[in-house]
């Protein structure tokens, strides 16, 4: 068994599935199935967008981001989840495990981002047609891309970075096969007033924020589509924003899902705890693809015409 450790930090010990026993090794296929499954579908999304000139359009550039940010969270998290499944690693250092929530609460605020993004984008092409091109041009959507890493990167540092300097003094066990903010200060006996306060303050001003404005376009959108006359037009103005409000739906519910389990679960099963954190970690990356594969015929045509051409 490895450990992922510096002799000057504590170590913390991963949580698998607790109350299936210690032997994992039997949920490692279907994990890495599913890991297998969210690198090559986003990959997919991501080589499709950029190699069909069709596709080159805002709607598929937010895409693109929501696809390489869903990549990365994939990457930020096998390690650690296979690691324990395969029996291959116990326990992390504090060092790893600070830089795997920095990647982990960084990603998923720029999740949220893309999503808001995404919902102007479907506002822009709703309720006011004839400006779309003129408003979302490539330079907007580099600057909107750009502020949204700036947001997602810079604003986490200030919480994650005082984790280093905090005393754990109770069991150094987590809840997860990964490492979440939340999780580190249960553990810690110093102050922990800022975290709790700014973290907070980074949920209400990103999260909580980006999904009132998402529930604000679409009302405004639904309040312009309701006004179309023709019934055809109506169903085709929805339609359009079938596949976004599905990747909304599948972000969201997790994260709520999970933040109530370790606001108000304490009581609950650990194995609670460690299926409610996979499915916030694995379910949008997995599902996205899927979502946008089916619901978008741009690209539905265009990866069956890779797999056309590729004999299969």
């Amino acid at each position: 068994m490895i450990s992922i450790s510096n002799l000057s930090d504590p170590n913390f010990v991963l949580t698998g599935f607790p109350s299936l026993g210690g032997d994992y090794v039997w949920l490692a296929i279907p994990f890495s199935s599913i890991y297998a499954m969210v690198f090559l579908g986003n990959c997919m999304v991501l080589h499709v967008i950029r190699t069909e000139p069709s596709l080159h359009e805002p709607m598929f550039y937010f895409l693109a981001m929501l696809a390489l940010t869903d990549l990365c969270m994939g990457l930020s998290t096998v390690p650690t989840v296979l690691g324990i499944l395969l029996g291959l690693l116990e326990e992390i250092s504090l060092d790893f495990c600070i830089a795997q929530s920095y990647f982990i609460h960084g990603l998923s605020f720029m999740e949220s981002s893309v999503l808001l993004a995404m919902s102007f984008d479907r506002y822009i092409a709703i309720c006011n047609p004839l400006r779309y091109s003129s408003i979302l041009t490539n330079d907007k959507i580099m600057k909107i891309g750009i502020a949204i890493l700036g947001r997602s990167s810079l604003l986490i540092p200030p919480v994650i970075i005082r984790l280093k300097f905090l005393n754990y003094c109770r069991p150094h066990i987590l809840s997860h096969s990964f490492c979440l903010h939340q999780d580190l200060i249960r553990m810690a006996c110093s102050d922990i007033r800022f975290n709790s306060i700014y973290a907070l303050f980074l949920v209400i001003s990103t999260v909580l924020l980006d999904s009132v404005l998402i529930f604000i376009s679409y009302s405004m959108i639904l309040h312009t589509v309701l006004a179309i006359a023709s019934r055809e037009e109506r169903i085709k103005s929805l339609q359009a924003c079938a596949s976004h409000i599905c990747a909304v739906l599948v972000f969201y519910i997790p994260i709520t899902g999970l933040t109530m389990v370790h606001r108000f679960g304490k009581h609950l099963s650990p194995l609670v705890h460690a299926l409610m954190g996979n499915i916030y970690i694995l379910f949008p990356p997995l599902m996205n693809p899927i979502i946008y594969s089916i619901k978008t015929q741009q690209i539905r045509r265009k990866i069956q015409r890779l797999f056309y051409l590729n004999g299969i």
